[in-house]
């Protein structure tokens, strides 16, 4: 039995640009690649943009699904959860779920305030699912994420 690790983020310190590029940064650094997921075209733009200009040689390399060279990008920009640069790991950006993000090894959902009532119903179905292991995270007032209940 293959299991998915999804692990919840509610948005309340820092801005969903600035939660992304730090993730973003974390999966690199563990060597994996990462599919980030909008289905908001000016959010995928803005989020590729802000990725590059991470300052000097921290800058995190990313392209546009659908782009040339998509499979090899280590961060995927997509509206869609495909992993065409054999991505494990998926970011959800917009906050809105999608089933495919199951197929990943491990996703990362990002929301706030107005979808936590959505989150928190995902979050009970996938507690009755032993096929998920379904984590949160929340934000400290130093902007540090630590996994709680």
């Amino acid at each position: 039995m293959t299991t998915t690790r999804v692990d919840f983020y509610q948005l309340s310190r820092d801005p969903v640009d600035v939660t992304v590029a730090k993730l973003a940064r974390k999966v690199l650094q563990a060597g994996e690649r990462l599919v980030v997921v909008s289905g908001d075209d000016a959010q995928r733009t803005h989020l590729s943009q802000l990725l590059w200009q991470q300052g000097g040689a921290a800058f995190l390399a990313n392209g546009m699904a659908g782009g040339a060279h998509e499979a090899r990008q280590p961060i995927l920009l997509s509206g869609t959860c495909g992993s065409s640069n054999g991505a494990r790991m998926a970011l959800i950006a917009d906050g809105r779920w999608r089933e495919e993000a199951l197929e990943f090894d491990r996703v990362l959902l990002l929301f706030d305030a107005a979808q936590r009532d959505a989150a928190a119903a995902l979050w009970r179905r996938f507690a009755q699912d032993e096929t998920i292991d379904n984590r949160i995270n929340k934000q400290d007032e130093h902007g540090s994420w630590r996994e709680g209940r």
